[in-house]
């Protein structure tokens, strides 16, 4: 079994309260898990208007299918112009069943 996982900080600009940017953060993790079947949170920054940082995990059983579902979650989150994406750090581990 592999686990992929990416930690994305995203920079939001021109925004008025807390409030907002959990609207907005809220948003992301509601379509990522709709269209991506993966867990994803807010693991980060909850008391920052200014950044948001977000925790996504994949699991699968193929390599070549958890680095493309990765990459299509990165692509996903960086074509939304609510935000500007800043750094994208992607971990994969490999847990072997006994």
């Amino acid at each position: 079994m592999l686990i992929g996982t990416l930690t994305i900080q995203i920079n939001l600009h021109a925004i008025a309260s807390l409030k907002d940017k959990r609207k907005i953060v809220k948003s992301v993790l509601e379509r990522l898990h709709s269209r991506f079947h993966c867990a994803a949170a807010e693991i980060d920054a909850q008391d920052s208007k200014l950044i948001a940082r977000i925790g996504v995990a994949v699991v699968s059983n193929e390599g070549s299918h958890l680095n493309r579902q990765l990459d299509l979650i990165a692509e996903f989150v960086r074509q939304d112009a609510r935000f500007f994406v800043g750094r994208i750090q992607r971990e994969i581990f490999s847990a072997d069943a006994p």
